[in-house]
């Protein structure tokens, strides 16, 4: 009877696990959504890109905004009734977008969507956390789904608006959210959240002032790592679209998807490199990587910009990773939760400023200034990552000369 019990528990954990994966592709994918539509949409409404994108910098603002009390309100009632919401709510969102009479109910209904899809990561982190086994091949896999979400979006929203046009393609993933919703309702066990004591100490223990310093440089990561992943995922598209040259929609998302699919197989390769590089000296070298291919982009023209769009992608993806690894390993398990917290808050806090940036700065000076812009920001998360990998690499060699404990 105990190990019916047992294993009807795995069971459920299984299951509860399987639907958090699919919830981070899905978070990414419908807040993606628009970027690709709205290239057919200037032929629709008769108005310019740097216009019509700007219609979806309130999702991407309500996407950060609204993280910090998802979070709380899971806490203090249920994440698994706040996961049902999050599905429940992206699908209403959805069909909303659809059925939009005018650009004003559009916007409005992006909006909600970014309020629903925000419940995600401080939710299904929180709870992917709690009930995985093996949690650093977990988290590996989850962020994978979640990049798997940004990579078919592109591709498979252009297939849907080709088919059945462009409210079709947010027709589609609402009926998908809403179906999983009650699948998820009935057989995900409601379990009340237990409070339990947490590790006070952290894996590699800073000197206070050290502490101190790295926290700050990780708020300017988090910023420039933020503005920098919201202005490619989202402009990617339409560069594709511009330096190619005239291709079908269906062609270019096919192409961004591909692009994207290289950052997905960039966190398979990240969670082997990690093991056996130091992280702080991994972590500057990926945000070299990601400053470089924004580089290149911003004067690539034809075939080869799909080279460095997937350079930076690569970069971009690989940060993100590493980025979280490094969290992990500087902070104590007592205080994690509230530093992701804050590190979600302020990355998706800034997408709403980076659809504006994009629309401002495209309609001055086409993508040859969004990206170039973009390059200078991206410099800065080398300049932080840099600081943080001088600032402790004393302390892990001085780790590394004293003999550990066995685990």
């Amino acid at each position: 009877m105990a190990d019916a019990a047992a294993t009807m528990s795995d069971q459920a954990r299984r299951t509860s696990i399987g639907f958090i994966n699919f919830a981070h592709a899905i978070d990414h994918y419908v807040v993606l959504i628009f970027p690709t539509v709205v290239i057919g949409l200037e032929a629709v409404y008769g108005r310019s890109y740097a216009e019509l994108i700007a219609l979806g910098t309130a999702s991407f603002v309500t996407f950060g905004v609204f993280s910090l009390p998802a979070g709380w309100l899971a806490d203090r009632w249920s994440r698994r009734n706040m996961m049902a919401v999050f599905y429940f709510g992206c699908g209403v969102s959805l069909f909303g977008a659809a059925l939009a009479p005018n650009l004003i109910w559009l916007a409005v209904a992006l909006a909600a969507l970014g309020m629903f899809a925000a419940i995600y990561h401080p939710v299904g982190t929180a709870m992917l956390i709690e009930q995985a086994t093996t949690r650093g091949r977990s988290l590996a896999f989850n962020g994978v789904c979640g990049n798997l979400g940004v990579a078919f979006a592109a591709g498979i929203t252009a297939a849907l608006a080709w088919a059945i046009g462009w409210r079709g393609a947010f027709m589609v993933p609402a009926a998908i959210c809403i179906l999983t919703g009650i699948a998820y309702l009935r057989l995900v066990p409601d379990n009340h959240h237990r409070s339990i004591k947490r590790d006070q100490t952290p894996d590699v223990r800073l000197a206070a002032w050290i502490a101190v310093t790295v926290f700050g440089l990780f708020i300017v990561i988090a910023l420039t790592a933020g503005l920098v992943f919201h202005i490619v995922t989202v402009a990617l598209p339409k560069i594709v679209d511009e330096r190619l040259g005239d291709v079908p929609l269906i062609l270019v998302g096919g192409l961004a998807t591909l692009i994207f699919v290289c950052g997905a197989l960039a966190q398979f390769a990240m969670g082997r490199l990690v093991e056996k590089f130091p992280l702080h000296i991994l972590f500057a070298a990926v945000a070299f990587l990601q400053f470089a291919g924004v580089l290149w982009a911003a004067y690539a023209t034809g075939i080869t910009i799909l080279f460095a769009l997937a350079a930076a992608i690569v970069g971009i993806y690989a940060q993100v990773t590493v980025n979280d690894m490094v969290i992990a390993r500087y902070t104590a398990d007592a205080w994690r939760g509230r530093v992701f917290a804050v590190r979600y808050f302020l990355t998706f806090l800034v997408s709403g400023a980076a659809v504006s940036l994009i629309a401002f700065l495209h309609g001055r000076g086409g993508f040859d200034l969004v990206l170039a812009v973009t390059a200078v920001i991206a410099l800065g998360f080398v300049i932080a990552t840099a600081i943080i990998a001088m600032l402790v690499n004393g302390v892990e060699k001085e780790r590394a000369s004293v003999p550990q404990p066995a685990e």
